[in-house]
């Protein structure tokens, strides 16, 4: 939310200062009118499968579009005939496309949990998750559900791979 937060304000200041007269366009400096920020590739969908690598671990990910507010109710209003989204918030998943994604041996997943205190998550390793993913539960954790849809952070580096994995609660 930062991230996307501080996007938008160098959006605003770069067109605001893009705004004036051509006598104060000039007076920009050059690098100010190249900058560019971009938000942290971030992916949301469902892992189907999990696997160890050579190089530490891969994913098999349908991503799919998450949708809250006006947004939501159109498309559910276009998918079901209804405009109503309990719980505000409505799930788009238009191909069923698999990606593969690499993931790092140190990447960050947390997976919900729920427990007396109601729900929460809990830190895994990608050899864990592995193993969540297949229906195991190696932890003995209190897990929600192995079949939650994830938030999917992608490195800026080639090979790209997840850094951040963070299972997504849905009531």
């Amino acid at each position: 939310m930062k991230t996307a937060l501080a996007f938008l304000l160098l959006t605003i200041t770069a067109v605001a200062a893009g705004c004036g007269s051509s006598a104060n366009q000039s007076a920009q400096p050059a690098a100010a009118a190249t900058l560019r920020v971009r938000p942290p590739n971030v992916l949301f969908g469902q892992i189907t499968s999990m696997t160890r690598t050579d190089g530490g671990f891969e994913v098999k990910f349908d991503p799919a579009w998450w949708l809250s507010g006006v947004a939501a109710q159109r498309a559910a209003l276009e998918d079901t005939g209804s405009a109503d989204v309990p719980n505000d918030y409505y799930i788009v998943d238009e191909a069923h496309r698999l990606l593969t994604v690499p993931v790092s041996g140190d990447a960050r997943i947390t997976v919900v949990t729920h427990g007396d205190d109601g729900i929460g998550s809990v830190a895994v390793s990608p050899a864990e998750l592995v193993e969540i993913v297949k229906g195991r539960n190696p932890g003995h954790r209190r897990l929600f559900s192995a079949k939650l849809p994830v938030w999917l952070q992608l490195g800026e580096k080639y090979p790209n791979g997840a850094q951040t994995l963070d299972q997504q609660y849905q009531p």
